[in-house]
């Protein structure tokens, strides 16, 4: 049984997806790790794999998701391991599937829509300033912790990093 607490959040989710194709859910940082923010309904509405963020503000983040479902929705497809410097300014992203295991923590409400976790789910991931990804060489301490990649493996598992991609 849900609460109606629950109740609401589902019922704004799904108008989020019917009015906008989907709903992004900001969460704060804590004691355990960044905040985050992740998209609901893209799968229900589009096919389209839902997406998360880590450690980026909250405004920022909400572009970047945005942008990335109004763009997949079109028909774009992104590729694990590849980077796509048109999403921000010059700033290289790339994408990676996000492990199963981590749905219930990084993307708890989505099973409002989702019941049993039915949905593909993507992570979004970004090098600092200099360039520089969480799992490469020169990550700033802490990095790696604060943008978790959400892999079984905690590293890059759709593609080999160095070789076929960052």
């Amino acid at each position: 049984m849900t609460s109606p607490q629950e109740s609401q959040l589902r019922e704004w989710l799904f108008d989020q997806a019917e009015r906008h194709g989907h709903a992004v859910v900001n969460v704060a940082a804590d004691r355990e790790g960044a905040g985050y923010s992740f998209s609901v309904g893209a799968w229900r509405r589009f096919g389209v794999a839902e997406a998360v963020v880590l450690g980026l503000p909250t405004d920022i983040a909400e572009v970047l998701i945005r942008s990335y479902v109004d763009r997949a929705s079109r028909g774009e497809r992104f590729v694990p391991g590849k980077l796509y410097f048109d999403f921000f300014d010059n700033v290289p992203i790339t994408f990676e599937r996000v492990f199963k295991g981590f749905y219930p923590e990084f993307f708890g409400s989505a099973f409002l829509l989702y019941g049993k976790g039915d949905f593909a789910a993507v992570q979004i991931l970004i090098p600092t300033v200099d360039g520089v990804f969480p799992w490469q060489p020169g990550a700033p301490e802490g990095f790696a912790d604060w943008q978790l990649v959400l892999t079984e493996s905690g590293v890059p598992e759709s593609w080999t990093p160095g070789i076929s991609g960052p």
